[in-house]
């Protein structure tokens, strides 16, 4: 069944607001490539393990995407696509017969996994945070017999329990997307910098200048064109939040204001969660 396949473009849009929200949600489902770059200290040899681990999986990854997204264009229509609640199950109910169960059994793996991974980084990247002192001394500690970050997992966990609540799927692939490629392109500048400012400065892996100027360019317009072609409040929303943690990172953070219960505050939690610190924050 090819029929789909012929005119799949057919009534789309193309001013670049529609083609920046595009990309939120495709590149949404590419998005697990950062979370290796969060647990560097965890990865063996990452100067080589980490840019091979991306270079395999993504191609990976995106090979996977395209044939399945081929094969649901040879069961329904683009229409359909849109319609169906769950296009993988749709598609299962269709050529699986009794089989179909598969599908969901299989999509609950993958969420599974996909928690599990960013459950894992975020939980490191709230430790390594706090250990340098950008978030609250609490959520550097491990607990003290399974040896996790704990209270960063939890801390993370509210996050994401909260803005669950606040929107719908659609909405918050847009803020997340928004703010992501702030600091996707923000990165990207400071290597660009780097390189001139720096040059002699270690580099355990090393990418081609061409490569950071491509994202730039890919970040800006992710970021500008939904805001002028049309400007919604999650957009707002996610300048409000960068903008209140510079409200907080000046005073507490650069300037290294403590307020003198926040030690009564890390005891509490501290015997609560059974947790405690790391030998690295005594090195």
């Amino acid at each position: 069944n090819t029929q789909h396949l012929e005119n799949v473009f057919e009534g789309t849009t193309f001013s670049v607001g529609n083609i920046a929200t595009a990309f939120y949600t495709g590149l949404w489902a590419y998005d697990g490539w950062n979370n290796l770059n969060y647990v560097t200290e965890e990865i063996k040899n990452p100067s080589v393990n980490l840019p091979r681990s991306i270079i395999i999986g993504i191609p990976l990854v995106t090979l996977c995407y395209f044939l399945i997204n081929v094969s649901y264009l040879a069961v329904m229509s683009a229409a359909e696509m849109i319609e169906s609640e769950a296009v993988a199950v749709t598609f299962g109910n269709r050529i699986l017969g009794v089989m179909a169960w598969l599908i969901p059994l299989s999509v609950t793996v993958s969420t599974f996994g996909s928690a599990n991974g960013t459950l894992f980084a975020a939980g490191r990247l709230c430790f390594a945070a706090s250990r340098e002192g950008h978030l609250l001394d609490i959520l550097s500690y491990v607990h003290v017999r399974r040896y996790t970050p704990a209270p960063g997992l939890i801390f993370h966990s509210l996050i994401a329990v909260a803005m669950v609540m606040s929107g719908t799927i659609d909405s918050l692939i847009d803020f997340f997307s928004f703010t992501a490629w702030i600091f996707y392109g923000g990165s990207m500048l400071a290597l660009i910098v780097m390189r001139y400012t720096k040059p002699n400065a270690p580099r355990p892996y090393k990418v081609p200048l061409i490569i950071p100027v491509v994202v730039l360019v890919i970040s800006v317009y992710l970021i500008v064109a939904p805001i002028i072609d049309k400007p919604q409040i999650e957009y707002l929303y996610a300048a409000i939040f960068i903008v209140a943690g510079l409200i907080f990172y000046i005073p507490f953070v650069h300037y290294g204001i403590v307020p003198s219960f926040m030690d009564s505050v890390t005891v509490f939690f501290q015997m609560l969660l059974e947790v405690a610190p790391t030998q690295s924050m005594f090195d």
